[in-house]
């Protein structure tokens, strides 16, 4: 381990611990993602200058919210572009987006989320371009009712062409070097968004034991989804790994569609076949079960305690985790788990205050 801060690490505390932090602590945050279905507690101002993502969605385990906070090194500044709100030091920035589906109309051929998701997409990559930091690690989108069907489409299907066009308009690409992201359900909000990006590029990785996502057929919509299942980013002599949401999916089809605790199982499986890919690149293969943080979306919580019971025997006394509930971007997927490592570079820690 450095003797020194790492360049960029994680922390993971309540709101109303995060409230507490002096500062001192607060000046090193590049960002926050929020989770509670406490409207008041999600409106909380935790500090003017921080990009904060606030998601409407329970935590199953204990206390009423969870804070996933990235944090800088050295002189951050902030800033707003567009819709974003941003953070960034001189090597990663940190940035939120939030788009309201009603300030958009139908078209004849986009729906208000499909021109929500394409605009939001837009300006991320103009922000990007604009300050100098090209290369995408991680997004993490949270859509309301992600499995419902409107404009006879499914929602999900609505969010991926509207990601995709964005992709193609600017430019990037489409298959291969794309970031590491999840897509999760919320019951209610606008379109959420946020995302961390570098002055490096990461290695994105795949997983053989699925077809990349980017490469499903179109019996799962008109547009593939645009993620790769981990990005591996290294800063220096640092490198930290950020896992995409892993669900029960084998080739391109969901196994396992009744049994959580098999879909469990075949999560962690996939988790492990990504984790020996990194292994393969990484310049150091450190990367394992134990040392992950993980979070995991559940469909239904009643399922929580298999579930539970399930990661500690895959993975040991050393689980770290937090467990929220969230609809997945399929109908038959059960929950979906996304994890974070570095060696040494992130540190993410399980604090639960």
């Amino acid at each position: 381990m450095h003797d020194t801060v790492s360049p960029l690490h994680g922390s993971n505390l309540s709101i109303a611990a995060f409230l507490k932090q002096p500062a001192q602590w607060k000046s090193s945050v590049l960002g926050a993602l929020c989770f509670s279905v406490d409207a008041v507690e999600r409106a909380m101002q935790i500090d003017v200058e921080i990009p904060c993502m606030r998601v409407p969605m329970q935590r199953l385990d204990a206390g009423d919210s969870i804070c996933e906070v990235w944090h800088g090194s050295g002189q951050l500044t902030q800033g707003r572009y567009g819709a974003i709100h941003y953070r960034h030091d001189d090597d990663v920035l940190f940035g939120v987006i939030e788009l309201t589906e009603t300030m958009f109309e139908a078209g004849a051929d986009k729906t208000p989320l499909q021109q929500a998701t394409e605009s939001a997409y837009r300006q991320v990559f103009t922000l990007l371009d604009t300050l100098h930091y090209p290369y995408l690690f991680r997004f993490w989108n949270y859509i309301a009712d992600i499995n419902t069907h409107s404009f006879g489409l499914e929602r999900y299907s609505q969010f991926n062409l509207g990601r995709q066009n964005a992709f193609l308009a600017h430019g990037r690409d489409v298959v291969g070097n794309v970031p590491a992201a999840c897509a999760l359900g919320s019951a209610q909000g606008p379109l959420t968004i946020a995302f961390l990006a570098g002055r490096v590029a990461p290695l994105s990785i795949e997983n053989p034991r699925q077809i990349s996502a980017y490469q499903y057929p179109q019996q799962y919509g008109p547009r593939s989804p645009t993620f790769s299942r981990a990005s591996l980013v290294r800063l220096g002599q640092d490198e930290v790994l950020f896992v995409s949401g892993t669900a029960s999916i084998v080739g391109h089809a969901t196994v396992h569609p009744t049994d959580v605790v098999a879909q469990t199982r075949e999560t962690m499986a996939n988790i492990e076949a990504v984790l020996a890919e990194a292994n393969r690149l990484a310049s150091q293969p450190s990367f394992d079960l134990a040392s992950l943080y993980y979070k995991v979306y559940v469909r239904h919580p009643a399922d929580l305690a298999q579930i539970r019971d399930e990661l500690a025997h895959c993975v040991g006394d050393a689980l770290k985790a937090v467990y929220l509930q969230a609809d997945v971007c399929r109908q038959d997927l059960l929950l979906e788990i996304e994890a974070t490592a570095a060696h040494p570079l992130a540190r993410m820690s399980g604090q639960r205050d």
